[in-house]
């Protein structure tokens, strides 16, 4: 990945990332002062030699592409640097620019194609091009050196750079879809994929719901909270309904192709029925039930995000949770008041019921009706 570098005239660096995942931004943001400026776009940090050597460690394997004024006057800093990767701050030219060796525009254009003409959703597109692009960039030679072996080693740095197996098991997959219908090499079953983790979704009890749906003023972030509690709703999916996808007689929300490209009915419930409506009468959508800044917009995945954490702020909620939790204390609750698991799996839109399973792990229909052995003793005294 290429770094972009430029002095912004009052005491700070301004930071290009040419990619803006999870990864790529945990570098960044490991940078003390920095900051996001939303109008153009760019992250800034402090013009200092602390603040630019934690960002050059931060991006061990990725080339820094800096400004001339940089070149001239960071020569101290590059001095200091110690993996030899970092020291290749070179300078912003017409020629840093071009695209050249295995992946390249054409490829990167031949993937999108190739993952479009089979249906992929475009957060999939996104995806997979990010992760074969990533690789491409960390892997010397030309693509017909580049094989099984190649990719093994890959996944294993990736593996032990920290990153889940969920992360590397997509790398694997987007490499695989690349090499067959884009390099057209026959198909392989070699690669040895990492173990799938098993991991217990974070729930909030219903007493902390009740708390964060009323500790938010705002009626459209009241929706945004309701609908997507009540409904079971991924944030893909809230963000963009339509007013006619929310039938408020039959208390029925429609699920337009969520995940899987699959169209789905959930629960309108009375509660979220009634701020819906006072929420409908007052901002009279048309498009989108939730229009963006941006004409003709949904709003965006990350507005709602923050629309949570707000919210959970200002219930007083510490729990390490994220608006998607409240898909999972939807379900869970539902087990814990008795409905059935093949229910909950059609209201979810899960392919497998394995995968709704996984709620009965956090409920507590069935724990607590487990007594500690001390308990039953009545404790230990003081």
């Amino acid at each position: 990945m290429k770094i972009g570098l430029r002095y912004q005239g009052d005491g700070t660096v301004g930071v290009k990332l040419e990619r803006y995942g999870p990864e790529e931004l945990r570098g960044i943001r490991s940078v003390p002062g920095r900051a996001w400026l939303q109008d153009e776009k760019v992250w800034t940090i402090p013009y200092s030699l602390p603040a630019l050597e934690v960002l050059l460690k931060a991006y061990p394997m990725d080339e820094f592409v800096g400004d001339e004024r940089l070149i001239r006057e960071l020569l101290s800093i590059k001095e200091r640097l110690q993996h030899p990767r970092q020291e290749r701050i070179i300078p912003e030219t017409a020629e840093s620019r071009v695209e050249s060796g295995p992946w390249n525009a054409e490829r990167e254009r031949e993937l999108r194609d190739a993952l479009k003409a089979r249906g992929y959703s475009s957060r999939t597109i996104k995806a997979y091009t990010s992760q074969v692009r990533r690789f491409f960039a960390e892997t010397d030679g030309a693509d017909t050196d580049i094989g099984e072996t190649a990719v093994q080693k890959y996944a294993l740095a990736l593996l032990e750079k920290g990153l889940s197996h969920a992360y590397v098991n997509q790398a694997i997959s987007a490499l695989k879809f690349h090499f067959r219908y884009v390099l057209n090499r026959p198909k392989s079953n070699g690669y040895v994929r990492p173990k799938k983790e098993s991991k217990l979704p974070d729930v909030l009890s219903l007493g902390e719901v009740v708390r964060l749906l009323k500790s938010v003023p705002n009626l459209k972030h009241k929706t945004i909270l309701y609908l997507t509690y009540t409904s079971g709703l991924r944030v893909s999916e809230v963000v963009r309904l339509r007013p006619t996808d929310c039938d408020r007689e039959r208390h029925i929300v429609k699920v337009r192709q969520g995940k899987g490209r699959k169209d789905r009915q959930t629960l309108l419930s009375e509660a979220a029925a009634g701020v819906l409506e006072r929420y409908i009468e007052q901002e009279q959508p048309e498009g989108w039930l939730f229009p963006g800044q941006r004409e003709g917009r949904h709003l965006t995945e990350r507005s709602a995000q923050k629309v949570f954490e707000k919210a959970l702020l200002q219930a007083g909620i510490r729990k390490e949770v994220s608006i998607h939790s409240l898909r999972h204390s939807f379900a869970t609750h539902l087990l814990e008041n008795g409905i059935d698991l093949r229910y909950i799996q059609e209201l979810l839109g899960h392919q497998s019921v394995r995968t709704t399973e996984r709620y009965t792990h956090v409920s507590r229909r069935d724990i607590g009706k487990i007594q500690s052995p001390l308990d039953r003793l009545g404790g230990l005294d003081e």
